[in-house]
């Protein structure tokens, strides 16, 4: 996959499954995208996605179809998940920024700020304390071919 992990992924999915049915709605997987600065209608998402809910699976495939950097689009995506980081469109991700963009997410629940810190270290370049948009692409490029090469090895 891309920017988010399966274990990630697996959280998001849990978080949005209120009821425990093992399946979510348009309206909870729009209601994600609102919170993450992603705008769409629920009759456009039901389009796009074919159904009017999703299993796991199904939400796995729709990650993959809308975060796979391999796209033509790929800067331009890459520049619109830089921005929903980019909370005061300063055009650098903070780790309070980073915090607050992955707490939305339901992926931020009991980290502390310093492992916000170590995250961003890893992939900050300039050592500013901050991801500019190309440390950004850098860091999103590295997750991908991260677990795409899981994924190959597994299979």
């Amino acid at each position: 996959m891309s920017p988010l992990s399966i274990l990630d992924l697996d959280i998001i999915f849990k978080n949005l499954d209120k009821n425990n049915n093992g399946r979510i709605t348009i309206a909870e997987l729009q209601n994600l995208l609102h919170r993450v600065g992603i705008q769409t209608t629920s009759e456009v998402l039901e389009k796009l996605v074919g159904r009017s809910n999703l299993d796991y699976v199904d939400f796995l495939f729709f990650y993959e179809a809308i975060a796979d950097p391999r796209d033509a689009d790929d800067e331009e995506d890459l520049r619109k998940a830089f921005e929903v980081f980019d909370v005061d469109g300063d055009g650098f991700i903070s780790c309070e920024e980073l915090k607050m963009v992955l707490t939305k997410m339901g992926l931020w629940e009991k980290k502390s700020g310093e492992d916000c810190r170590d995250m961003i270290h890893v992939y900050d370049k300039n050592l500013d304390g901050l991801l500019d948009f190309d440390e950004f692409k850098d860091m999103m490029m590295m997750n991908y071919n991260v677990e795409n090469k899981r994924v190959n090895d597994v299979n």
